[in-house]
């Protein structure tokens, strides 16, 4: 039985007294409900890995459930490899999703996987999370820890995470990031002249004297070196012991090893020659290996190297495992490393990926040995790298990339594998956001490729390009490549599809509108892509002509054939797509039934590329029903995913989110940043209608002549004004309204006759309906037509407008009957701006009422107190009384039809109102209140 873990004289304690009080702190807390986050940080042998095997027995005798994994440098390429081994997990007990081919992204899919496998063991208890070497994860673990440190807060779980000092500027960015969340910085120093004597005492039996100290002091305060070289005095017979004191007894005193590489040789050379060459290979296999491994490739039978084995064993720079041999500590493996001649250390690592390779199954481990020390043209190597690439991009698009590049380096120009290493590389690099390198990659790639073998790079130069928001130049690759008469289907069909997303983009419809007819027409002729591609294109040109439900038939028609998955990563688009045009169009049964859908088929087939879309097109449908908090709760979850993945297809979507709730609230600075920020991103990704929240922020900025300037650049003529009325009708009534008071009567006529036909040609969408009655009404100062719209509008903004808009008309009349009714109607707008928070219309309204003589206090909403229950909002108050009945963050989303993040977003809320941080203290005090109710 251990004694008292928070006993801070115990021998494991020497020097990291103040350390240990941290880890003792944050189990303490995590016993009670609240999770923490310790960052461990120090050189190599400076007691990391002993700080976290501490805390993982003190843990389990508390009764945490602990797990602990680390970093492997041989295991970097395998993605998620640290927190798959913490938690005991692999692709086949996580379901891992079946015909995923290169095109799709998992990264998204496998964190989900994970978070959903640690929430079913926190709701059972706290649990201790311990992750080592971190200096070695690869791209996916350190996005993965990005994601679920933050997710999992709520929840008992503390994570102690250990890494090398070091310039990793991917793993510094993780600290940084961590450490402005409220992670705890251990950085562990060398240890003091007290500790030092304290554990010499330990080690030798007896307090040092002045000369065993001396020689002690070479191991600079590093823990491990310390005690081995205290350990090779004693075991030398080169102290003794005398009256309770450790000296010296050799004279002059003992030279010791001034580093871990000279005692590690000291170790090797007392070996016979077959052992020591059989540490050597070992030490190649890794920081741990199996014997029948070594035996291989010594080409010798296991049974012969019994006795190498067990003098191996007897130096101590090896340990058995329960079914592995591992080297004590990673600076002995790494000294051993060293220490053999590169050719062979080279030659070794090239047989080693052989036979990993030959064995079959992941071509993973066989990568790590080519890639540690390749040689150029090898083609057994060259082709594990190749297989390997090809294996891990679905789950770790940036590993990909580092393992097509570096085939790539090693192959030839003649290889007749350098082109098909070239797509590859130019695919990763794509998927992971290099997009000057891609490009770059594929134009040196032209300059060498044949005629037959260009086009596949011209297809990936465009995308390359497409995604950089240059899509008049990735238009002009695409057509040179359609314009070839001997393209091959598939390619064709990849090829038409990309075109209509950079017409798209491009915001050039017009263009494409022969091709996408000719396509539809003779649609047994093409590709699935293709034909999705087309009918997205003709449903813009459908509302651009004021044709409302052919639009809507043609985009429900792309996403039923992409909801097959036939286009790859492209297949959630065309759902997204029609959610959006639905929403537009105020159908919200209907875009909730496809999102849904949407949702599954994102979190079927791991479509990383829509993961920030869905969150983007959710944050619109609570934007236009009047949930602020939760629209920019969802927007900004997107934005963190698209930054994370490098993924920006949908994000102007978000970023329009933020600007208009932005601007109802009144922070108009915020609204202008995300305005610039939307114009800068639009470029690069799905058109989306911009015309309200851009002319709305250029009018509160620079009055009503700026913001005509604005939506004449936006909608420069009338199929454009139909394009923008159908997407966004708010924008017929609040353009009337500024043209007006620019001055502009002949262009608010306009928006009126063009919203009026809209209307008259779409009688089946109400929402056309009511905004067309609401721009007549401002036009045409009728009472009729706007107490129409502001009762019938399905949109709670329009609605409490179109009230201000009436209250405005009548309280100019005379009679009191018009002055009483004014009040009224301008109380409904304010209540219904204050209801969906929007306090500058709100201020605007009150303004009003005050010159009719008439003060209102600020709505009860408003005088909500900042703490305590009765500070929650209805949301907060589902949110928590779900996670009180111990939901998970998923659970609770999936029955409020939000996201995990969002769900994340409201508890964080609810903790500072209530000043908590567990879940554990939420269900307690509301135990307390039902009880007392």
């Amino acid at each position: 039985m251990r004694g008292d873990p928070e006993d801070l004289s115990r021998p494991g304690h020497r020097g990291r007294a103040r350390e240990w009080r941290v880890v003792i702190q944050s189990l303490r807390a995590a016993g009670a409900g609240r999770g923490g986050v310790l960052l461990v940080e120090g050189p190599s042998g400076i007691g990391k890995s002993r700080l976290l095997a501490e805390a993982v027995e003190v843990a389990a005798e508390r009764g945490f459930m602990v797990a602990r994994g680390g970093a492997d440098e041989l295991r970097w390429l395998d993605p998620l490899a640290p927190l798959m081994s913490a938690l005991g997990e692999s692709a086949r007990t996580l379901g891992f999703p079946k015909g995923v081919g290169s095109s799709g992204d998992l990264r998204i899919w496998l964190v989900d996987q994970l978070r959903a496998r640690l929430e079913e063991r926190l709701v059972q208890g706290p649990m201790l999370l311990t992750l080592d070497d971190l200096q070695w994860a690869d791209p996916a673990t350190l996005l993965a820890l990005r994601s679920l440190v933050s997710d999992l807060a709520s929840y008992p779980l503390v994570w102690m995470l250990a890494r090398t000092s070091g310039d990793d500027a991917a793993l510094n960015r993780l600290y940084d990031v961590l450490g402005r969340e409220g992670a705890t910085r251990v950085v562990l120093a060398p240890l003091d002249d007290e500790a030092v004597g304290e554990i010499a005492e330990d080690v030798l039996g007896g307090a040092p004297e002045t000369t065993v100290l001396a020689q002690a002091a070479v191991a600079g305060g590093n823990p491990f070196l310390l005690v081995e070289l205290l350990a090779g005095l004693r075991d030398e017979a080169a102290v003794e012991l005398a009256d309770g004191r450790a000296r010296l007894v050799t004279e002059p005193p003992l030279r010791l090893p001034e580093s871990i590489q000279t005692f590690a040789q000291n170790r090797l050379d007392g070996l016979s020659p077959r052992a020591r060459h059989l540490l050597q290979v070992a030490a190649v296999l890794g920081h741990s290996f199996a014997v029948e491994d070594v035996a291989e490739l010594l080409d010798e039978p296991a049974g012969d190297l019994l006795s190498a084995v067990e003098e191996v064993l007897a130096t101590q720079l090896v340990v058995a495992r329960s079914d592995t041999l591992a080297f004590r500590h990673h600076l002995l493996w790494q000294a051993v490393t060293d220490g053999i001649p590169q050719p062979v250390r080279q030659w070794l690592h090239l047989r080693a990926g052989q036979m990993l390779l030959d064995r079959g199954g992941s071509a993973i481990p066989a990568a790590a040995h080519f890639m540690a020390h390749p040689r150029p043209g090898t083609t057994q190597a060259l082709a594990g790298l190749d297989r390997a690439a090809r294996e891990v991009l679905p789950s770790s698009p940036q590993t990909a990339a580092d393992l097509a590049t570096r085939a790539l380096e090693l192959t030839d120009a003649a290889d007749p594998g350098w082109f098909d290493r070239t797509v590859t590389a130019v695919e990763a690099l794509t998927a992971t956001g290099r997009l000057s390198q891609a490009a770059e990659l594929a134009r040196t790639g032209l300059d060498h490729a044949s005629d037959g073998q260009a086009p596949y790079l011209r297809h990936q130069l465009a995308l390359t390009l497409l995604f950089n928001g240059r899509p008049e130049e990735a238009l002009t690759e695409l057509e040179d490549v359609l314009a070839r008469p001997d393209l091959a289907a598939d390619l064709r069909d990849a090829t038409e599809l990309t075109w209509f997303v950079g017409l798209f983009s491009h915001q050039d419809i017009w263009r494409g509108r022969q091709r996408a007819e000719a396509i539809a027409f003779a649609r047994e002729h093409h590709g699935d892509g293709a034909l999705v591609g087309a009918l997205v294109l003709l449903m813009h040109i459908a509302w651009a002509e004021g044709r409302v439900a052919d639009g809507l038939g043609l985009v429900r028609e792309a996403a039923r054939i992409a909801g097959g998955g036939s286009i790859g990563a492209h297949s959630t688009g065309p759902r997204l797509n029609l959610a959006i045009c639905l929403l537009n169009v105020r159908l919200f049964t209907e875009s909730e039934d496809v999102l849904r859908a949407a949702d599954e088929q994102i979190g079927r087939l791991g479509h990383t590329l829509q993961s920030a879309g869905a969150a983007y097109v959710r944050a619109y449908l609570r934007l236009v029903t009047g949930q602020l908090d939760d629209a920019a709760a969802e927007a900004e979850a997107g934005l963190e995913t698209a930054d994370e993945l490098g993924t920006h297809t949908f994000t102007p979507i978000g970023i329009l989110v933020l600007a208009t709730v932005s601007l109802l609230r009144g922070d108009l600075s915020a609204a202008a940043d995300y305005i610039r920020r939307y114009q800068a991103h639009s470029a690069r990704g799905l058109a989306f209608p911009a015309g309200w929240a851009t002319a709305a922020v250029a009018e509160a900025r620079g009055g009503p002549g700026e913001a005509m300037r604005v939506l004449r650049t936006i909608c420069p003529d009338v199929a454009m004004w139909r394009w923008h009325l159908v997407a966004e009708s708010n924008l017929a009534a609040w353009g009337t309204r500024v043209a007006l008071a620019a001055g502009d009567r002949a262009q608010a006529e306009m928006i009126v006759a063009t919203m009026d036909r809209i209307a008259r040609d779409n009688p089946d969408f109400p929402v056309l309906t009511h905004a067309a009655a609401h721009a007549r009404g401002i036009l045409h100062r009728d009472a009729a037509a706007l107490r129409e719209a502001a009762a019938g509008s399905p949109d709670p903004w329009a609605r409490a407008s179109a009230a201000e808009d009436l209250g405005v008309l009548l309280g100019g009349a005379s009679s009191e009957p018009d002055h009483q009714t004014a009040i009224d109607d301008l109380d409904q707008a304010l209540e219904g701006y204050e209801r969906i928070g929007a306090p500058r219309d709100a201020a605007r309204v009150r303004a009003r009422l005050r010159g009719l003589g008439v003060r209102r206090r600020y709505w009860a909403h408003s005088e909500r107190p900042e703490t305590g229950w009765d500070s929650l909002t209805d949301t907060e108050n589902s949110v928590a009384e779900l996670v009180a009945e111990g939901l998970t963050n998923k659970q609770v989303a999936a029955q409020m039809f939000i996201s995990p993040h969002t769900v994340k977003f409201h508890l964080r809320q609810v903790f500072r109102k209530l000043d908590i941080g567990s879940r554990v203290e939420l269900a307690h005090i509301i135990t307390r209140r039902d009880n007392a109710s």
